[in-house]
């Protein structure tokens, strides 16, 4: 992946400069914060994409063969995987679409509920699953561009904010074993 070249200035740095020259104080942070992850977010899916281009595979399809390789039998009805992902209903739709067209997934009847469809990993479908799996250890995951501690600290932060957002709710802590 070629490097885009440094800017002398932090652009969102600038953006912070310009809130407050503005008088936006109290917004200044939440600007500063948002923008912060968005252009995170739009360099970490840079490497990503680059680790999965030469297997021909997008992040969501790569999410799907995942999701499904942690199955035990590597099946899950449609909405389940809708609600795993976190996405429309339309997007896994799309995404089943591609995989199926490719040989990595198939669809069947719901064997208890004839309104639900599964999908269904083949075999291609898991191999290349861990194939990508590999490939995203080895460009992004094991080294994603902060020492480990910083990692989970911001992790945990994230995950607070999730968390207030009202994206999930703690777990019930697990009893105590008899």
């Amino acid at each position: 992946m070629a490097r885009v070249k440094r800017l002398p200035v932090d652009p969102i740095a600038e953006a912070k400069r310009q809130w407050l020259a503005h008088g936006w104080t109290d917004a200044a942070p939440g600007m500063t914060l948002v923008t912060s992850i968005m252009r995170a977010q739009q360099l970490l899916l840079a490497r990503v994409d680059a680790a999965l281009k030469p297997l021909r595979l997008t992040f969501a399809r790569y999410e799907m063969l995942t999701l499904l390789s942690f199955t035990r039998d590597g099946r899950m009805p449609m909405a389940s995987a809708t609600a795993r992902l976190q996405v429309h209903p339309t997007s896994v739709t799309n995404t089943v679409d591609r995989l199926e067209a490719s040989g990595h997934v198939r669809r069947e009847p719901h064997p208890e509920d004839g309104r639900a469809t599964l999908v269904v990993l083949t075999d291609s479908g898991r191999a290349l699953a861990q194939r990508a799996t590999a490939a995203l250890n080895a460009q992004v995951f094991e080294h994603p561009g902060l020492a480990r501690d910083d990692v989970e600290e911001l992790v945990g932060l994230v995950a607070r904010m999730r968390r207030n957002a009202g994206d999930f709710e703690d777990p019930r802590p697990a009893p105590d074993p008899l």
